[in-house]
This record gives structure tokens, sequence and C-alpha cells, in this order.
């Protein structure tokens, strides 16, 4: 082979893997960001060890975007925590926030962004995406989210199959959002882990993985895994077949549990014993019960939650969020007791008869009754207009006599998903120390005509709706004509 031919095709091979990471071009920083503190090494496995010393056999190995001291100035800043600052200031240095408020003094050596007439919040946060498991071009051999296989499929992780360079992930960072949680789909009782990702591009799904993000099990109550597996001749055909399905799984669970925490003790005092063999489902539910891994529970009547809430309390886990959940405004004083999230849409109405009683302004009745409440996607269209959705519940509830500020509104994308994901010490909101997941927006962002302008993720610019060289290609937006 020739030299010639030779740089040929290390030149070819260079672009493709470019276009294929859908890498968005990055000014030249004056000083990188620093990357986390490194996580502990895994523990290697040898056959038959504990599971709990294999809870991450796929570690994150997410290094921020470069960055530079970066100062936005004279913005109306929505911090996400309940505060809106006129002519404020954010100073994001090492990809964290060093300073917010009125009246910062910025340091020699920032570059200052004129935000002067905008506003500022917190990068946004997607609780419930599909993004990457049903990536774009929309094929079956794009068709990765739900293993519908068997009502319990515990044992599978939405993060095998995502596909990073899903071109969707670049539509989503231009409408402001710098986090989701990739979910499996509701076919099933147990329908897998999902997995927080950070948006940006990335060769795998190990570079978007959130550092120290716990993990989730996707759950589904009602007509879903009924009419799948009735549809098959087989349980779960209706809504009773659901819950027994729920308590034998935590049955299984409970006994698998026991038997490791059995060995355990025996090899404490040096007994000899045999290790129980190792069951993927089971670790995830496990995991569950011993609070480590978030419940994410598809649910859309009231009448349920209550009883998934029952469950959950005969088996001793904790629900982290209701999904859909259109009537939870019936139950809002029982889901704020139990410290349930509610992350659901505004104004999607009647597509299955679960639906029916879905109202606007459900969002804001769980916010007034001190709940913890969420918009979320679901959907590669909506995940761009999070911002929109929940100016709409915001103007559902005032007509309903709710009186809610923007500054509490804008939690519902920023911080609630945060708590939600288990990541709020660490982004959500604009506060010293956390990520500088940041969102520049050209007007109010409860405007229909406000865009996201630039969006900073860990104090990196992956985003800046101007500038030519941040804005993504991708191989998979682009037309075959003349590809002869």
């Amino acid at each position: 082979m020739t030299h010639a031919i030779r740089a040929a095709l290390a030149a070819l091979a260079a672009l493709s893997l470019s276009a294929c990471a859908t890498t968005t071009a990055t000014k030249p920083a004056a000083k990188p960001a620093s990357p986390p503190a490194a996580s502990a090494p895994p523990i290697p496995l040898p056959k038959g060890l504990d599971p709990a010393q294999a809870s991450n056999p796929f570690p994150s190995t997410y290094k921020p975007l470069p960055g530079r001291p970066t100062a936005i100035v004279g913005a109306t800043l929505l911090t996400g925590t309940g505060a809106q600052v006129e002519n404020g200031v954010v100073l994001i240095r090492d990809g964290r926030i060093q300073a917010v408020g009125a009246g910062v003094v910025v340091p020699e050596g920032f570059e200052t962004v004129d935000a002067r007439g905008k506003w500022v919040t917190p990068g946004l946060i997607d609780t419930h995406s599909h993004l990457g498991v049903y990536a774009s071009p929309e094929v079956a051999a794009h068709s990765d989210g739900n293993e519908a296989t068997d009502p319990n499929t515990a044992q599978v992780w939405a993060e095998h199959s995502v596909w990073p360079q899903d071109p969707q992930f670049n539509l989503a960072r231009a409408g402001g959002v710098t986090t989701m949680l990739i979910l499996p789909g509701s076919a099933n009782l147990f329908g897998g882990r999902g997995v927080t990702l950070r948006n940006v591009p990335a060769r795998t799904v190990q570079d978007m993985k959130f550092p120290g993000a716990p993990y989730t099990l996707k759950m589904a109550c009602g007509e879903n895994p009924k009419r799948v597996y009735g549809g098959k001749s087989r349980a779960p055909s209706t809504r009773m077949g659901n819950v027994a399905g729920y308590r034998a799984a935590w049955i299984n669970a409970a006994d698998y549990q026991r038997k490791w925490d059995d060995y355990r003790a025996k090899i404490s005092k040096n007994e000899k014993a045999d290790p129980p063999k190792r069951d993927l489902q089971l670790d995830t539910l496990v995991g569950v019960l011993k609070g480590e891994i978030l419940v994410e529970n598809h649910c859309y009547r009231a009448d349920e939650m209550a009883q998934m809430i029952d469950i959950s309390k005969e088996f001793g886990y904790h629900i982290t969020a209701f999904h859909h959940a259109v009537e939870a405004y019936k139950i809002a004083d029982l889901l704020a007791a139990n410290g349930i999230c509610v992350a659901t849409w505004t104004n999607w109405w009647g597509e299955k008869l679960e639906m029916y009683d879905s109202v606007e302004a459900n969002v804001p009745l769980v916010e007034a009754a001190g709940g913890c409440a969420i918009i979320k996607s679901d959907d590669p269209d909506l995940i761009q207009r999070l911002n929109q959705e929940a100016a709409e519940a915001l103007a559902a509830g005032r007509a309903a006599g709710l009186s809610i500020t923007e500054a509490q509104a804008i939690r519902w994308i920023t911080a609630n998903p945060a708590k939600a994901l288990g990541i709020s010490a660490e982004t959500g909101s604009l506060e010293v120390g956390k990520r500088a997941d940041v969102t520049l927006w050209s007007a109010d962002p409860f405007s229909i005509y406000a865009r996201a302008e630039r969006v900073w993720v860990d104090g990196g610019l992956a985003y800046d709706r101007g500038d030519p060289r941040y804005q993504p290609k991708s191989d998979f937006e682009l037309g075959l004509e003349g590809a002869r």
C-alpha cells in the first residue's frame, strides 16, 4: 500500500469518526475545565462474587467539554431556587458556578457575555426521554426501547441500547437541555434500568453518563403491560394480574437478598459458604430494596398510583416519581405526603382512556399541594420545547386561580427533575459550587418567542445559535441523493 493511499484512508477515517460522533466545533479554551474527581476503580469481580461489588460494571468515562472563565452579565436570572434576580451576573470557572447574583464584580481574565435584555436559567433537565433507544432515523433497526418479551425485564439496561449518534440529542441541546434520563419503554411491569446522560457529543454512551448519578428502574402500571401480554394470551391480562406480577417479583427479590445476606454473614464469621448464583434481574430489584436504585413509575390513574404506593410500603421501597400521572391532581396531597414527584405534560389528552381525566393545571395543582412537580417530554419534539410546555402549565395554573411565579415554575424543568434523578447536589439550579449547566435565552423563557441562544454544560460551551462552529451536523440528517 502506498504512502498516499495510507494517508487518504487515515483522513477518511478521521472524517467518518468526526461525523459519527456528531462533534461540535469548540473555541480554543484559555484554561480547560477541571474534570470531576475520579471515582474509585471498580472492584474486580471473581465468579460468583457479591453483586454489591459489581454494581458499576459499565463506569462513566465522561469528560467535560473544554471551558474558560466566563461571566454572563446583565441578564434576568431564574436560579431554580425560587429566586429571580434582575441585572444579574453568573460567574463560571473550572466547570463550576463561582458566583451568582446582582452586583457581582467580574474578575480579570473572564470572558464577558453581554446578556442585557436576556434571561438565564439552569440547563434544562428531562426526566423522561427515549432519545438514543428510539433513535432517528425511525426505523426498525433503531427500535431498541422495549424488551417486550416478558413482563419482568428488570435485567436489561437502557444504556445498552443508547445510540450516541442519534441526531435528536443535538436538537435537544439546541432547546437548552443539558441532562436527561433515558428510560426503557413501558410494555412491561418492570422495563429495566434507565441511565442519566449529559447532553454532549460523544462516541460512546459511557462518555455521556452522568458521573455518580444513581441508576433508575422503569416500572409500568395500567393499560400497557396488560394489553401487551394479554394480547399474547399470557399474564398479565388484567390490572389485578399486573399487581400480582409486581408482588411476586418483590417476593423473589427479598428472598434473593436474604440468601446474599446469609452468605455475607457466614463469610464474616470465616465459615465456609458457597455464594448464591447471581441473577441480573434480581440484582436490579434488590438495588431498589436497598435504596440504591430509584423507581420511576409509569402510571396515569390516581387510583393505581395509590395502589402502587401500597405495594411499595408492603415491600419496603420508595417510589421516586410517577411518570405521566395525568390524574396526580386528584391525590396531590397523598403524593406530597409520601415525597413522590410527578413528571407529566400539560396538554396531552385523549390518546387512551387512562388520559381522559387529564387537566392542563395538573402540574401547578401538584405544586400548590406542596409536591414535587415536573414537566417532562417522552417525545423527541417536546424535549426541544420544555420551556413552552412549562409556560402552558403556568398559564393554566394562573387561570385556575393559583398564584405561581416564573421563578417557582422554572423548577419544573430544572431543580425538581434534578431531585427526581438524585443529582440535585450537582445540578438543577444556579448555586455556587454546582456544575455550570447554564442556558442563555433570547427572551423570557416562558415566552413562545424565546430561544436558547447559548448552552453551557459543565462550563463548556456546548451550543451557540449564532456561531456556525457550534451548529451540530450529522450524517443521519442528510439525504442520500447523489450518493451513487
